[in-house]
């Protein structure tokens, strides 16, 4: 007969096969590493039988540990969609929805809905992240995910694109009365360009050229991680940068920022919003993705 913590451990078992470790389950539940062994050996003990082979590297489940987790997550589906069949009913949401967002988009387009959904479901805990890397939804425990760009894997993620994003180059007047303006994508290399910082690839901005876009690669003389922090730099009169017109129009609009090479603009990146497939979506991500869209279709992004 289970104990009154079994679901406890069942919970913890799942979640360390999935991950693979004690401190990844964890991290995903919310507890401490020692809490999710405990809770597996005590289930191991109930159950009499040995579910993982234990090593200082990893976890490997043995061949009635490997039986046991698909009959657990069977189950744990069942009570998953249970729970989603319930909260449907609810007109108040509750729970608690983690969700990861690029920085400066994050903060300027899509926290101002955030907020706005945090009056209307006062009993719903949000968890904002914001970061620029594409990241594992399944292993860090996401929702809700919002990225700008090519999508390198979206076969475990449900992708829904928002918005595109249109790039400009622009520099201030200030900048250009000094430096004066490019007169064509060439002349940019005597300029200072202030670029986006990549670790692993060179930075570029894709311009048009003719009928065609080109990737130029600007050699950089400031290199900043935050698209805040390039638009600040851009607006002192530092230098040319590519930004995207959600974030500059108005600075365009009110003469802080001028277009430099106009002819070289039209490129658009897509904006995706994700979350994580082959489960059904729960009622309180249905709800912040469907108001994401509706504000996308009503052209709010651009």
């Amino acid at each position: 007969m289970f104990q009154f913590n079994s679901l406890a451990g069942i919970t913890a078992f799942v979640a360390a096969a999935q991950t693979g470790s004690f401190t990844s389950a964890a991290s995903r539940l919310g507890i401490t590493k020692s809490a999710v062994g405990k809770s597996v050996t005590r289930l191991e003990e109930h159950l009499g039988v040995t579910l993982f082979l234990r090593t200082t590297r990893r976890l490997t489940l043995t061949s009635e540990g490997e039986h046991y987790l698909q009959q657990c997550q069977m189950a744990l589906t069942i009570l998953e969609q249970a729970n989603h069949q319930i909260q449907e009913h609810q007109s108040v949401l509750t729970g608690k929805l983690r969700i990861d967002l690029p920085a400066a988009f994050g903060r300027k387009c899509i926290m101002p809905i955030l907020i706005k959904l945090m009056d209307k479901q006062p009993q719903l805990k949000m968890s904002v992240s914001f970061s620029e890397r594409y990241i594992d939804m399944h292993d860090e425990s996401v929702d809700l995910v919002i990225r700008i760009g090519h999508l390198p894997d979206s076969t475990h993620v449900v992708a829904r694109q928002l918005t595109t994003q249109k790039l400009v180059l622009c520099a201030s007047p200030l900048y250009l009365q000094k430096q004066g303006h490019p007169k064509d994508i060439d002349a940019l290399s005597a300029h200072r360009c202030i670029v986006g910082f990549r670790q692993e690839t060179p930075f570029y901005w894709t311009l048009k050229e003719g009928n065609t876009f080109r990737q130029y690669t600007p050699v950089p003389f400031y290199e900043l991680a935050d698209g805040d922090a390039m638009l600040e730099a851009t607006l002192q009169g530092n230098g040319i940068a590519q930004l995207p017109l959600w974030m500059i129009g108005d600075k365009l609009k009110e003469g802080q920022l001028q277009r430099v090479l106009p002819e070289s603009q039209g490129y658009q990146s897509a904006i995706h919003m994700m979350w994580p497939k082959g489960r059904n979506v729960p009622p309180k991500t249905r709800y912040i993705a469907d108001a994401l869209l509706q504000v996308a279709k009503e052209g709010g992004f651009n």
